[in-house]
């Protein structure tokens, strides 16, 4: 039977109880992720190591976090989503400790890895579990709240990292996610219901996963070596993103003629999937690559401390916090894709502004269109990923979770690359003269976002609107898909 959203538009309080639940423990590995991005130069100093060896403390996190993604969709089948995210969040409060503990910086990459592992499973169980919980009611609403720790750890995640550089040491940057992991798993064990599996348990797709996990891997080992280098012509960036894009190609052949693939890319001819997926990409490069040239900008061009520059940075964060409940209410009520175009109308005109931009420009006033840009990133985040889940059915959920999420991962990347490399390719070409430089680099993240509202509207349009996968394109389970709402049936999850 179909779903359809209650008269009154407001989200299931179930759902509700669930997104808190799993906001508290998520909330470690955002704060986590944005704290350690300040700390990279303190890493160095008291580690007695390098630049190019620290910075392995970020990237084996992401790689580890990239791999580990496409694992929720068999995990959640085969032991079900309480006991995979328990088991998920244990682990990151592991690497946490570890983390905290590292003698010296291989260690403290190592304890990265482990915590990037458990941080990809922790992501995607969140999307897929509040998702099922809300049973393609209110979508709009419901991605508000999983898109909370995300708009809030910008805005928090530096104040913090920086108050803890500067009267403590770095290791208790690690230690403030212990709170948020032994509350989360409390929570967890106390009021998420009981895991409801089949008695058939699926089996692992090995080949599949050892050809998209090491895939998607050097595919941002690749991007993040290109942005490093403000370069794509390097045998450290050609090689990884040659043998990612071979991997994950042929994943693709392979899993268009598997039955049960880990991850269904099948999914990807469903409208909603495909066309958000896209979307997604390339908002990458309007919010990660702007993200890389801000900072620069205050440090670089004004002369701003690493501190102060996250500081000036908060008026964006606050910004998409405030557009949270607007854009959920609007995406559920006119559909998401209005809601993206003109979010990403806002973000291409307030990033104007710094195009014009110099030292002497009011601080105050660049604060009031990064509050503007904030606030279209938060409509562009809410009305994206709630088509994304339009017209799929429980079991397609854990599958468009990892499709939508590694999407905006490998974007991300792909912008800060080529962010970077606009950059400096216009330092080049300006002889050194960093404002205007910055302003060639603004110039193209306009563009970026003027490119990202018109591939919007390719997004469905109102609530129902998108396509029914047929039969013959939905996967073959095999088992029941596990959420807190329990065993999938035949339903459909359609708006």
């Amino acid at each position: 039977m179909a779903a359809t959203a209650p008269a009154d538009g407001k989200v299931d309080p179930k759902v509700i109880k669930t997104g808190i639940i799993l906001v508290v423990g998520v909330l470690a590995v955002v704060f986590d992720t944005t704290i350690v991005s300040v700390a990279l130069h303190t890493l160095v100093t008291d580690l007695h190591s390098s630049v190019s060896t620290i910075q392995w403390v970020s990237t084996g996190y992401l790689l580890a976090l990239g791999m580990t993604v496409p694992l929720s969709t068999w995990g959640l089948r085969r032991y079900g989503g309480k006991r995979l995210w328990m088991f998920a969040l244990a682990l990151f409060l592991v690497g946490s400790i570890g983390a905290s503990l590292a003698w010296n910086a291989d260690s403290l990459i190592a304890w990265r890895v482990v915590q990037g592992a458990a941080g990809g499973l922790l992501l995607s169980v969140l999307t897929t579990l509040i998702m099922q919980a809300a049973g393609g009611k209110s979508l709009g609403r419901t991605v508000t709240l999983i898109a909370l720790p995300a708009l809030v750890g910008p805005i928090l995640g530096p104040l913090v990292g920086g108050a803890i550089l500067t009267h403590l040491s770095w290791r208790f940057m690690f230690w403030v996610n212990v709170p948020f992991c032994l509350a989360g798993l409390v929570l967890a064990a106390k009021y998420l219901p009981k895991d409801t599996v089949s008695a058939v348990r699926p089996r692992m797709d090995v080949l599949g996963f050892a050809l998209l996990a090491p895939g998607i891997a050097a595919l941002i080992l690749g991007l993040s070596n290109a942005g490093a280098a403000a370069g794509f012509g390097h045998g450290d960036v050609i090689i990884p993103l040659a043998i990612g894009t071979v991997l994950v190609v042929a994943f693709c052949l392979y899993a268009v003629r598997k039955s049960e693939p880990i991850v269904n890319i099948r999914l990807f001819a469903h409208r909603s999937v495909g066309s958000s997926s896209l979307v997604l990409f390339f908002s990458g490069f309007t919010l990660y690559g702007a993200m890389l040239v801000l900072p620069l900008f205050y440090q670089e061009a004004r002369g701003a401390t690493a501190l102060t520059a996250g500081i000036m940075l908060v008026p964006q964060g606050v910004g998409a916090l405030l557009s949270r409940g607007l854009a959920g209410r609007l995406t559920d009520k006119i559909g998401g894709r209005p809601v993206a175009i003109v979010g990403f109308a806002i973000i291409a005109a307030s990033t104007i502004p710094f195009c014009y931009a110099d030292p002497k420009t009011s601080s105050w006033l660049l604060a009031l269109w990064l509050l503007a840009r904030g606030f279209g990133l938060g409509a562009v985040t809410i009305s994206v990923m709630a088509v994304a889940y339009l017209g799929l059915d429980r079991a397609q959920i854990p599958h468009a979770s990892v499709l939508t999420r590694t999407a905006q991962q490998i974007g991300g990347s792909f912008g800060v690359a080529v962010l970077a490399v606009i950059f400096e390719s216009a330092v080049a070409s300006q002889h050194g003269a960093l404002t205007a430089a910055f302003h060639v680099a603004f110039w193209w993240s306009v563009g970026f976002a003027a490119l990202a509202a018109v591939l919007s509207v390719g997004l469905p349009g109102r609530p129902g609107t998108a396509a029914k996968v047929a039969p013959a394109e939905r996967p073959a389970t095999g088992s029941a898909a596990v959420g807190p709402t329990g065993p999938a049936q035949a339903q459909a999850v359609r708006q």
